[in-house]
């Protein structure tokens, strides 16, 4: 009799390890099955994605039952990767998304949320060239990369002042070094002023700049900003919130936490100059919402100012309708 009942406890001790295994094994499951999404740069880490890199270390993707991948920028555009499904997110701009909507079969990706709430870039130039209006861009050089949309907002910004577009030396140039650049022949540079004015600025350059949203509300355009496949916002609408709500609390804690973020970033990304980086996310940390309450937001007047400049001055070939390529709907409050 003893030993049917010591089999039969063996029987159950065995069962009930055998329960524990199953439940802890379905544990795991649930961990390692997180929804895959993939996030593309559209260039090298910088302060512009720190909320993507604080989102992924403090776990604010893992919460929401994601496994998110970002990932660095392809050879082609990062919008036609997205486009084509290659992946979930990506980091584009307002301008460059211009040509993607103006087409009889635009590219099937939407805006759904800005990274910085206003048009930080502009020209710098070094103060003893004297450049501290549009108008006196005129005789001095500036390096262009050639872009239409580009050289029209200088020019824009130029004849409003009353100066001339034709008198500034063009030189083709894609600046890399700002620093270097502009204690060269060449005197003044399109910049984002987050990381290359920055960069002035620590390197102790004094500097005047010329903020292009300064000079009409048209120029007041939205860049960096997240876009995402359409097929995919519209087969996983709960799913795409979730992800840009685990974003939203990254830069928010990048806004609170300057300084903690931007060591997030550097151990990310340990070749960046840290004085740089840290400089630069102090600088963002009142760019990123600015005077809104909502991160993320986009103002569709100002969205659609910009685009019906570019169809009116001949830079698109298709006008954009109002509304087109953006969408508050998947931000959190």
């Amino acid at each position: 009799m003893k030993k049917i009942i010591c089999i039969l406890l063996i029987a159950v001790l065995a069962l009930t390890s055998c329960s524990g295994k199953e439940n802890n094994q379905g544990s795991t499951g649930t961990s390692d099955n997180k929804e895959k999404v993939r996030i593309v740069l559209d260039w090298t880490p910088n302060t512009n994605h720190t909320g993507l890199y604080v989102a992924q270390a403090k776990g604010f993707f893992d919460t929401a039952g994601f496994e998110v991948e970002i990932m660095q920028p392809p050879e082609g555009s990062t919008t036609s990767l997205i486009g084509s499904g290659g992946a979930e997110f990506g980091i584009s701009f307002q301008d460059t998304l211009a040509p993607a909507f103006a087409s009889d079969n635009p590219m099937p990706v939407t805006t759904v949320a800005t990274i910085i709430q206003h048009n930080t870039s502009g020209i710098v130039s070094l103060k003893d060239t004297g450049i501290d209006t549009p108008s006196k861009l005129a005789g001095h050089s500036y390096a262009t990369w050639d872009s239409p949309i580009e050289l029209a907002i200088i020019k824009k910004i130029v004849e409003d002042d009353g100066g001339s577009f034709d008198d500034i030396k063009l030189i083709p140039n894609t600046v890399t070094d700002v620093v270097t650049a502009l204690q060269t022949d060449i005197e003044s540079v399109w910049v984002y002023y987050a990381w290359d004015g920055i960069a002035t600025e620590v390197a102790n350059l004094d500097t005047n700049y010329l903020n292009f949203a300064d000079f009409g509300k048209e120029l007041d355009y939205y860049n960096p900003v997240i876009i995402a496949n359409n097929d995919y916002l519209k087969n996983n609408p709960d799913q795409a919130k979730k992800v840009l709500n685990a974003i939203k609390q990254g830069y928010e804690y990048a806004i609170e936490n300057p300084d903690e973020a931007a060591d997030i970033l550097l151990e990310e990304v340990p070749e960046l100059d840290e004085k740089l980086v840290k400089a630069s996310q102090n600088w963002l940390a009142g760019q990123y919402k600015a005077e809104v309450e909502q991160w993320g937001y986009i103002d569709p007047a100002r969205w659609d100012a910009f685009y019906a400049w570019l169809f009116e001055n001949g830079l698109i070939e298709k006008e954009i309708p109002a509304g087109t390529g953006f969408t508050n709907e998947f931000l959190s409050e």
